[in-house]
């Protein structure tokens, strides 16, 4: 089959998403449907937002749906009429298996993980936020439980002390869409053997998940070892944030934590206490150690380098993060 014969609808929704497709369409594959998620009203004003896939959609003139319901039956059948041979889907949502299983050569998912680890809705931030070393990007066809079924192929990517969530994103989001690109050729030239995830691993105790990230998830506890807190930063680090409260005696301060030193240090202070020189050092006490921070956000004001927030707002004895 040439690639122009093939007919392939498209599934995603933000940004991660929108890589992958632009690779498709440039590389002349023939893209008959692309399918996110409707119109949401977003910011103060609350203006209609397009989903980044939508734009791109938009901008290259290709067919688009956005169905409220992926079980509706007017969907179903326009789904249907689109005839296509596979369907690929990045960053979507779960589909029913009236979707997945329609087209004949099957439906296959991008996640950014190396799977059958980190399986759920945030791989990326869970790898950072444990300290992997490692991370990658995975094909497979879709089946009936989430992240479960055969994968087709992966690519391995490094973390590096340097990178964070931001970072990981953007080198998988690259990385993922090449991986797309060789899924699909395989796949037009029959020499996909497609594993089972089983065959990976011995226990389901052996498996890391990457569930939801919740704002309970992000709030810093300095009880904890430096490296610990400094790897849930970069974890959640541009989106959504860690976050502690910084407690001035007089009112309590959200604060959002954006970029971490550690420092091991032998010290008797409480964990959450502050070491500062108020212009250009801040060190918040760990359980093994303090917290040397780079970067942060209180409420009502930009996020800044440490120097600039010191240089407006001085810490006093007796304040405390918590």
């Amino acid at each position: 089959m040439d690639k122009k014969d093939l007919k392939i609808v498209y599934m995603g929704t933000p940004d991660f998403a929108v890589e992958p497709l632009k690779v498709l369409h440039e590389n002349g594959f023939n893209i008959v449907g692309v399918i996110t998620m409707p119109d949401k009203p977003a910011g103060r004003g609350h203006k209609i937002q397009y989903s980044p896939v939508k734009n791109y959609a938009l901008e290259q003139g290709l067919r688009l749906l956005q169905p409220e319901k992926l079980k509706d039956e007017q969907f179903v059948e326009e789904l249907r009429s689109l005839q296509a041979d596979l369907q690929i889907v990045v960053a979507f949502r779960m589909l029913p298996e009236v979707v997945w299983a329609m087209p004949k050569l099957g439906t296959f998912n991008l996640h950014a993980s190396l799977l059958p680890q980190y399986r759920g809705a945030a791989p990326i931030n869970w790898a950072v936020i444990n300290g992997e070393k490692e991370t990658g990007v995975t094909t497979f066809f879709l089946t009936h439980e989430i992240d479960t079924g055969k994968i087709i192929q992966q690519e391995k990517e490094p973390i590096l002390d340097t990178d964070n969530a931001g970072t990981i994103h953007d080198k998988l989001m690259y990385k993922g869409s090449a991986l797309i690109l060789e899924t699909v050729n395989a796949i037009i030239a029959g020499t996909v053997k497609a594993k089972p995830q089983e065959e990976l691993y011995q226990s389901e105790s052996e498996l890391k998940p990457a569930p939801k990230i919740f704002k309970e998830t992000c709030k810093i506890d300095f009880n904890k070892p430096s490296r610990e807190i400094h790897n849930l930063v970069r974890g959640l680090s541009p989106y959504p944030a860690a976050w502690c409260s910084l407690n001035t005696g007089k009112e309590i301060l959200a604060t959002k934590i954006y970029e971490t030193e550690t420092i091991e240090s032998v010290h008797q202070l409480q964990p959450g206490s502050i070491s500062t020189d108020n212009k250009k050092r801040l060190d918040i006490a760990t359980s093994n150690g303090f917290l040397r921070i780079k970067e942060l956000q209180i409420p009502g004001k930009k996020r800044l380098p440490i120097e600039d927030f010191l240089r407006g707002f001085k810490l006093e004895e007796g304040m405390r993060f918590e």
